[in-house]
C-alpha cells in the first residue's frame, strides 16, 4: 500500500477525507486484492463479514462503492465517558454496518442476535394538513393531492404564490406525527422543513408588503427565508409562545419541543433578532441562542451549524449527548418510547453520526458492541436499555 492510498485510508476512517481522497480510495477499491487489504486494515468484526461477504456479491460491491464516494459522513465515531474515568474509543461506519474498534483497544464481541424481526419503521415523509375550515388531509408519501392554493407529491406541498385578492388572512396547519417529516413551500417562496413530532401554523396567502408571519407552534423546522426584497420589503417573523424571531432573509434552525425546557435559535445564513418578553438579542451566522423558557434566561453559543442541522439532510450528528438526549431523538423519528432500566445509563456521552435511513435494529446492536448496555429488550413500541 503506497503512502497516498493509506494516507486516504487513515482520513476515511478518521472522517476527514474529502473528494479527492473518497476518488482515490474509490479506484484503489476496485482491485478484488485491495478489498482484502482494506479489510485486514480496519480489522472488523462480524458485522463487515456478513455485509460485505468478502466481496463476492455484485450488488454489495456496488452498493459499499457507492457508500464510499458519499461525501456526506459515513462514519460513527464516539468516545464513551464516566464521570472522569477515560474509556475506550471506538468508530462504527454505520453507513454499512461496520464496527472497528482502535489497535489498543480491540475486544471481543457478543454476536448472537438480541430480538429477531424489526417491525419498527424508520421514519418518512408524512403529515396531517388541517384546513380553513377544520377539515383535515393526510399527506403520505407516494400519494399526491390537490387544492385550489396548493399541491403536495406526498413528500412536500407547494403552495401557490398567485398574489392575494383580499387583505383577509386564512391559515393552515401542517402537523408531523412521530416517524415523520414533511417540506412547506409557502406563497413567498420560503421553505420550511419540518421535523419529526412538530406542526407549524401559517397563511395561505401572505398580505403583499405586510410582515410575513408563520407560529411554529411546537417541535423543530428548518427556515430557508424568501428575502424582504422579492417581497416588496416585507419583514418575515417566526413566533412562538415564549418569542419572535424577525428576519429579512436567511437561513435557520429552531428547536423548541414541548417536552423540552429550552428553545434553540441556530443561524446558518443572514440575520436574525429573537425577542422575548424581556431581551432582545441579535444572531450572526454560526450562533445559537437558547432560552430557558423556565426563566426566560438567554445563552448565547458558537455551534457547528452543519451538524445542527444535519437532520435536514438526512442525517443524526451527535455532539457529547447523552444516551438520554440521543434516546429522545431515535424516539421521534422511529416513533417508540426508549426507557431505561438503569439510571446511570441515561449520562453516558456519545460523539456520532447516524444515518436517518438505518433501522433501528441496527442502532440498538452498535450501542450494545459498546459494552455500556448489557441488553436491550423491544416490547412492540417500547425499548428497554439495561
Amino acid at each position: 500500500m503506497n503512502e497516498k492510498i493509506e494516507n486516504a485510508l487513515v482520513k476515511f476512517l478518521m472522517n476527514t477525507a474529502n473528494i479527492d481522497d473518497l476518488e482515490t480510495l474509490s479506484d484503489w477499491l476496485k482491485k478484488e486484492e485491495n478489498k482484502q487489504i482494506f479489510k485486514s486494515y480496519v480489522r472488523t468484526n462480524y458485522a463487515m463479514d456478513i455485509n460485505l461477504n468478502e466481496f463476492k456479491s455484485e450488488n454489495a460491491k456496488k452498493q459499499y462503492l457507492r457508500k464510499i464516494r458519499e461525501d456526506k459522513g459515513l462514519l460513527f465515531k464516539y468516545r464513551l465517558y464516566r464521570g472522569l474515568k477515560y474509556a475506550a474509543a471506538a468508530i462504527i461506519i454505520l453507513g454499512l454496518g461496520h464496527f472497528v474498534y482502535q489497535e489498543s483497544f480491540k475486544t471481543s464481541i457478543d454476536t448472537s442476535p438480541v430480538v429477531v424481526g424489526n417491525d419498527i419503521s424508520v421514519g418518512k415523509n408524512k403529515a396531517t394538513l388541517t384546513l380553513e375550515n377544520g377539515s383535515e388531509v393526510e399527506l403520505v408519501q407516494g400519494n399526491e393531492y390537490h387544492l385550489q392554493n396548493a399541491d403536495s407529491n406526498g413528500e412536500q406541498i407547494v403552495y401557490s404564490s398567485k398574489e392575494q385578492t383580499s387583505n383577509e388572512i386564512t391559515y393552515n396547519y401542517l402537523t408531523i406525527p412521530r416517524g415523520g417529516e414533511f417540506l412547506v413551500k409557502l406563497s413567498d417562496g420560503t421553505q420550511v422543513w419540518l421535523n419529526s413530532e412538530s406542526k407549524l401554523k401559517f397563511p395561505i396567502r401572505f398580505i403583499d408588503g405586510e410582515t410575513r408571519e408563520v407560529e411554529l407552534v411546537y417541535g423543530e423546522a428548518y427556515f430557508d427565508v424568501s428575502p424582504s426584497t422579492e417581497n416588496n420589503g416585507a419583514k418575515f417573523k417566526v413566533v412562538n409562545d415564549a418569542q419572535e424571531i424577525e428576519v429579512l432573509g436567511t437561513e435557520f434552525n429552531i428547536k423548541a419541543y414541548e417536552d423540552e425546557f429550552n428553545i434553540y435559535t441556530t443561524l446558518v445564513e443572514g440575520k436574525v433578532k429573537v425577542n422575548t418578553l424581556t431581551e432582545k438579542q441579535v444572531l450572526v451566522p454560526n450562533q445559537q441562542l437558547k432560552l430557558n423558557i423556565t426563566n426566560n434566561l438567554m445563552e448565547v453559543v458558537e455551534v457547528n451549524v452543519k451538524e445542527e442541522i444535519a437532520w435536514v439532510r438526512g442525517r443524526f450528528v451527535f455532539q457529547q449527548k447523552s444516551l438520554k438526549e440521543i434516546a429522545k431523538v431515535l424516539s421521534r423519528w422511529y416513533d417508540v418510547n426508549i426507557e431505561f432500566d438503569s439510571k446511570s445509563l441515561e449520562e453516558v456521552k456519545f460523539n456520532g453520526e447516524l444515518s436517518k435511513e438505518r433501522d433501528l435494529e441496527g442502532i440498538l446492536q452498535l450501542i450494545k458492541n459498546t459494552n455500556y448496555i448489557n441488553d436491550y429488550e423491544k416490547r412492540g413500541k417500547q425499548i428497554i436499555l439495561k
